[in-house]
C-alpha cells in the first residue's frame, strides 16, 4: 500500500552515512505483542471477504449478496524475528508487481536500517503470518511499506498495523509520520485519509515505471 523507491538510498538524521546495522526495536516502552480482534464474513460462503467465491453483486440463483456478518478473527501483532524474513519476503512478492516488489537485499537492507522496525501480524490460531510493517523512527518517522495477504484484507489487518506502528513511532518520540502511495493507487490513498494523513506533495516518476507518487503526512499526538 506504501512503497519506499526500491531503487534509492535514504540517510537520515542520525544515520548520516546511510549505513545499516540491526536493530531490535525502537525506542520507547511500546509493547512487544498484543492480541486483536477483527473480520469480515460473507452470509452466502461464511468466508471472509476478499476470499468470498460469490460475486460482489450477485447471489447463487441471481438474487443480490446478503450484507456481511461481523465475525471475530484473532491476531498477534508482534516484532519481526529473522525467522519471519522469507515469509514476508514471499508477503511482498504476492503484493507488488515486478519493479516495485523488493529484492531480497532491499527488503533486508529496510529491514536492518539503523532506527528502523518491522511488526508482523499473526493469525492467533496457526500462527502465519497476516501482513507486516516497516517503519524508521527519528525525528520524523516513516512507514516504508505494509504489505498485507490476500485472504487477510478487509479483516483490519492493515489499520492494526499502522495503528501499532505509529504508536511504537510515537513513543519514541516521533512527531509525525509519512508515506509515499502511487496517485493511481485510490484504494491505498483512501486507506491512509480515513487514519489521519494528509496528502502534502506530488513526487514526480517517484517509482521505477514512472508513476508520480503522493507524499502523505500525519502528525503524532506526543506525551507531555
Amino acid at each position: 500500500m506504501t512503497r519506499r523507491r526500491p531503487t534509492a538510498v535514504f540517510a537520515y538524521p542520525s544515520d548520516a552515512d546511510g549505513t545499516s546495522e540491526v536493530v531490535a526495536g525502537a525506542s520507547g516502552q511500546w509493547a512487544p505483542t498484543a492480541l486483536f480482534f477483527g473480520g469480515v464474513a460473507c452470509t452466502g460462503c461464511g468466508r471472509r471477504e476478499g476470499s468470498c467465491q460469490y460475486p460482489k453483486r450477485s447471489q447463487p440463483g441471481g438474487g443480490s449478496r446478503k450484507p456481511a456478518l461481523q465475525w471475530t478473527v484473532a491476531f498477534v501483532i508482534r516484532d519481526f524475528t529473522p525467522e519471519d524474513f522469507h515469509a514476508v519476503w514471499l508477503l511482498d512478492q504476492e503484493c507488488f508487481p515486478p519493479g516495485l516488489a523488493y529484492s531480497t537485499q532491499e527488503l533486508k537492507q529496510y529491514i536492518r536500517h539503523r532506527g528502523a522496525f518491522t511488526l508482523v501480524a499473526t493469525e492467533a490460531n496457526d500462527g502465519r503470518i497476516a501482513g507486516f510493517i516497516v517503519a524508521h523512527g527519528g525525528p520524523a518517522g516513516h512507514v516504508i511499506t505494509i504489505d498485507v495477504a490476500g485472504p487477510a484484507r478487509r479483516s483490519g489487518v492493515g489499520s492494526l498495523l499502522l495503528g501499532a506502528a505509529e504508536e511504537r513511532l510515537r513513543l519514541g518520540g516521533c512527531r509525525s509520520v509519512g508515506l509515499e502511495t502511487a496517485v493511481d493507487n485510490l484504494a491505498a490513498l483512501a486507506f491512509y485519509k480515513r487514519h489521519g494523513y494528509s496528502v502534502v506533495r506530488t513526487w514526480p516518476r517517484y517509482y521505477s515505471n514512472g508513476v508520480d507518487a503522493l507524499v502523505l503526512k500525519k502528525l503524532l499526538e506526543t506525551s507531555a
